[in-house]
């Protein structure tokens, strides 16, 4: 006698997908589609062919030189773990004082030396990046202290409102006041 081996039924998750594979596999080729627009805008802003940041500030006079300043993200600050929350500004120098310039410093706050004058600019001169930290006691009416420093060993400052440099900035901080001037 011979034993008949009777068919498993199939279960409905392998019932789902021989049913609709095709349909499946097409989606999941779509989906990552949907996001591409995202994507190509950040590139175009990381390698600077949107412009130095998605927000130009203006050009500032520092002593003799100018600088070209951007928020690189015109939005609040962001909290960088320990460090507390940060702000990235982006700058191009002028063509003529490209040879001239040392560093270029950025600081919420007026510097109290060379020593303190904030975080430095990296990047070429056509092009460069800056993080800024927020102290906790920043008010809404500061001011971004652009600092620059000559090969000559001549060193020159330049205040911008923080309400000019980064209105939302700002507004993250009313809001973290709780809407106190």
């Amino acid at each position: 006698m011979s034993k008949a081996m009777a068919a498993q039924p199939a279960s409905p998750l392998s019932r789902f997908w021989y049913k609709w594979r095709f349909h499946i596999n097409i989606l999941l080729v779509l989906i990552p589609l949907g996001f591409m627009p995202k994507y190509f805008a950040d590139v175009a802003l990381f390698r600077g062919t949107s412009g130095l940041g998605e927000r130009t500030v203006g050009e500032f006079p520092v002593g003799p030189w100018s600088i070209t300043l951007a928020e690189f993200r015109a939005a609040p600050p962001e909290l960088d773990g320990p460090a507390g929350y940060m702000k990235t500004f982006t700058g191009a120098l002028c063509k003529e004082c490209i040879g001239q310039v040392k560093a270029t410093y950025l600081r919420i706050g007026k510097p109290r030396s060379l020593r303190a004058a904030g975080g430095i600019f990296f990047g070429s001169a056509y092009r460069m990046g800056a993080t800024v930290p927020l102290p906790n006691r920043t008010k809404p009416d500061a001011e971004l202290w652009i600092t620059m420093e000559g090969w000559d060993g001549s060193v020159h400052q330049a205040a911008v409102p923080l309400e000019q440099a980064s209105p939302s900035t700002v507004a993250w901080l009313q809001k973290q006041q709780g809407g106190k001037p």
